[in-house]
């Protein structure tokens, strides 16, 4: 049995991982999780736990530059003091949940597919304070102290919060919505917890890059959910060139429409994580919206 402590109680990606890797495994592992706030993190007994996984930290939610050093006191200094602390007590495993962004994060229209020969390049606190996190953390490895990383694209599911869901509202109100047709790495929360879960069973080490399969598009996304929900949405090209305007002010436009993925090669791995495809996920999101009931 392996026994896993997720730092960071309450989150969804952490709870969701739990529930999921309990429900696929019975009687595989033991998880347990623990509060980040102040220094609650240090109330659990870490020489009983074979695995650490490190959700907390703060979202790409709030570019204002007063919130820059929080960023680094979090998603940095948090990180690699768990790590340490992990380390110290004979964690064998740390598995640590940082981000596509830490490449950089799209401000133009411009198509851009990640390779592995794509070096780090953030243009935001949020991911420098990722990146930072991940040098703290190669430098506390060891052979007895592994560390995982995973560099997840946009994460959504039932329930999900962030730009996934704001989406699916959007289709269910507007009448009309441009044909700009775009490719985007996305990961599916059960996808990702069947990665986590293979992580802990292969002690794996080193930095992944878990994604769907199938690549997502805008503007399908919004064709789904908009039928859905018995809305009709006009698709059309018309409004392109406003989208190509826009794109050079207003930096959610980049993210809606830009086409920004990761080269599927960089995601296979030797075992099949990608078990939910991006059809069945949008069903299963579907399923979980209240204005999409009946």
């Amino acid at each position: 049995m392996k026994r896993i402590l997720i730092t960071g109680a309450g989150s969804y990606v952490g709870e969701s991982v739990r529930k999921y890797m309990l429900a696929s495994a019975p009687g595989e592992f033991e998880i347990d999780a623990v509060d980040t706030m102040g220094d609650n993190w240090k109330k659990a007994d870490y020489t009983k736990y074979d695995v650490v996984f490190h959700v907390a930290g703060i979202a790409h939610v709030n570019a204002d530059p007063k919130m820059e050093p929080l960023y680094y006191k979090v998603n940095r200094d948090l990180t690699i003091e768990v790590a340490r602390h992990a380390k110290e007590c004979g964690v064998k495993q740390f598995i640590f949940m940082s981000s596509q962004i830490v490449f950089h994060e799209s401000q133009s229209l411009k198509s851009e597919v990640l390779t592995k020969d794509t070096k780090p390049n953030p243009n935001g606190f949020y991911g420098d304070s990722k990146l930072q996190a991940e040098i703290g953390l190669h430098k506390l490895e060891s052979d007895d102290f592994k560390v995982c990383i995973l560099r997840p694209c946009m994460i959504y599911g039932p329930n999900a919060k962030g730009n996934f869901p704001r989406l699916s509202k959007l289709a269910c109100k507007v009448p009309v919505f441009p044909c700009w047709h775009n490719k985007r790495s996305m990961l599916y929360i059960d996808n990702l917890a069947e990665f986590v879960k293979q992580a802990v069973l292969r002690e794996l080490s080193g930095t992944f890059y878990p994604q769907n399969r199938e690549q997502a598009d805008t503007v399908e996304i919004i064709r789904f959910f908009a039928k859905a929900a018995g809305h009709n949405v006009w698709i059309t090209k018309l409004f392109n060139p406003f989208v190509w305007l826009g794109s050079f002010f207003l930096q959610p436009i980049n993210k809606m429409f830009a086409t920004y993925y990761y080269d599927p090669s960089m995601s296979k791995e030797d075992f099949d994580y990608q078990l939910v495809s991006f059809e069945e996920s949008l069903k299963m999101v579907a399923d979980s919206l209240e204005m999409l009931k009946n």
